[in-house]
């Protein structure tokens, strides 16, 4: 959620940012008129309240003195003005009971219409769309095939000589872009997954197993019913949602409370599954399990301090970049342009695993700066001194399963369809140092 003090005082800055991401920069003034006209049907209804009030005030002392009164003349000269003010009270009780609707529905047509706006962009985040990134470095050596004399084969065929994947009954028991990791595939996962888990809480986080399953308010909150919308599965009948990530149930693990800014940084690691409807990916990544319905992930979050974000951002991308380089996978790091961040994101830095087979490099992990834009929304806040005010979270991939293990298959191939099992991943696999092709 924009701060409304920002919307209100500089406007200009979100129609800039708004523009930056190739949003609609008249969000902002639809917002700011809709803040308008809810501060002004608060005012009405405030007005209204406390003339009710000054009335109420006024009754009380008459029905008192009426009560009191001996004298007919005076008892008579109470009753009328009494039964004046009881008619007034009671019309203006129609007029508060009104004044009060309309400042309730002013105030639901500026949350949604404030709620429509992206994060502000942070200034440094590259200009443009999907193809504008920044290469921040490339790490690690690009092996050349040619040199070695074989042509390496892709994941899918390496996970089928491994009998490691099979997307054939995916696709039979679920429909395209499912798949089945068997046997070793199956071993690989669960490695990574012990990898994964050990690196995060050996660098202070706390291991989680979140619900893949949330109500609409923890995914509204996180910012997915906006531009992502179209790829987030919802379950009608009970009006809840299959999470895309990891992220939104540990976003909403502290929603509506107040953390002792003491307890910051807060961080998890979850493990879950993720589903995506790829609505808009027809006919990108068909082949094998890279652009799939559902996979399964680690997911680092962090609740910190907004002056410590920006070194929070930095140290989950280098936690993502220390576990890539213990996989001994080639990537690159790239600041994504704003044009392609994801609603709550002011920035956003991908890691980019070299698939051989495609000749180029492809996401395999990123860290988003969410700013204080889901806490405000989540209603999440830390006390400091006794202020209470919303704090800053983070997230940063540790392992998309799926894509990591495309990555070291095809990096750590060999000519005979074997597979070298990374020496960090070996006491995760019973000490295997190599994956071979079934007889």
């Amino acid at each position: 959620m924009i701060d409304l003090k920002l919307l209100r005082d500089d406007p200009e800055l979100i129609r800039s940012s708004q523009v930056a991401r190739g949003e609609d920069p008249l969000l902002v003034d639809v917002a700011l008129d809709a803040d308008s006209a809810r501060r002004a049907a608060g005012l009405a209804f405030d007005e209204a309240r406390s003339t009710q009030k000054a009335l109420g005030k006024r009754i009380g002392p008459l029905q008192g003195a009426l009560k009191r009164a001996t004298d007919e003349d005076e008892r008579k000269r109470i009753d009328a003005e009494l039964e004046s003010l009881l008619s007034e009270a009671s019309s203006l009780s129609e007029s508060v009971k009104e004044a009060e609707a309309r400042q309730r529905e002013a105030d639901e047509k500026a949350t949604a219409a404030v709620a429509a706006l992206s994060n502000v962009v942070d200034p440094r985040a590259p200009v443009g769309g999907e193809d504008d990134f920044v290469v921040i470095e490339e790490v690690g050596k690009v092996r050349d095939f040619a040199a070695e004399g074989f042509e390496p084969k892709d994941h899918l065929e390496l996970g089928e000589l491994l009998g490691a994947i099979d997307v054939e009954r995916g696709a039979k028991v679920s429909g395209s872009r499912f798949y089945y990791l068997t046997g070793v595939g199956a071993q690989l996962e669960f490695a990574l997954l012990g990898l994964a888990m050990d690196f995060a809480a050996r660098n202070g986080f706390i291991p989680m197993i979140p619900p893949a399953l949330v109500k609409p308010a923890a995914m509204e909150g996180t910012g997915f019913l906006g531009q992502a919308a179209e790829n987030v599965y919802r379950l009608e009948a009970d009006d809840m949602y299959l999470v895309g990530t990891a992220e939104v149930p540990l976003a909403a693990y502290h929603m509506d409370e107040v953390l002792d800014s003491e307890s910051l940084p807060r961080r998890y690691a979850g493990y879950s599954p993720c589903f995506r409807r790829e609505a808009g990916s027809h006919g990108k990544d068909t082949r094998g399990i890279f652009r799939v319905h559902w996979f399964d992930k680690v997911e680092m979050f962090s609740f910190c301090k907004p002056e410590e974000a920006e070194a929070e951002h930095q140290r989950l991308l280098g936690w993502e970049r220390e576990f890539l380089d213990a996989l001994e996978v080639p990537y690159r790091v790239i600041d994504v342009a704003a044009g392609d961040l994801g609603a709550s994101a002011a920035r956003k830095f991908d890691c980019e695993a070299w698939i051989p087979t495609q000749h180029r490099y492809r996401e395999v992990t990123s860290t988003s700066n969410c700013g204080q834009f889901q806490s405000r929304r989540l209603k999440i806040r830390s006390r400091t001194d006794g202020v209470i005010a919303p704090l800053a979270t983070l997230n940063g991939t540790l392992c998309a399963m799926t894509r990591i293990i495309i990555a070291i298959l095809e990096n750590h191939q060999q000519a005979d369809g074997s597979v070298k099992v990374p020496a960090v991943l070996q006491p995760f696999l019973g000490g295997r140092e190599v994956l071979t092709p079934l007889p």
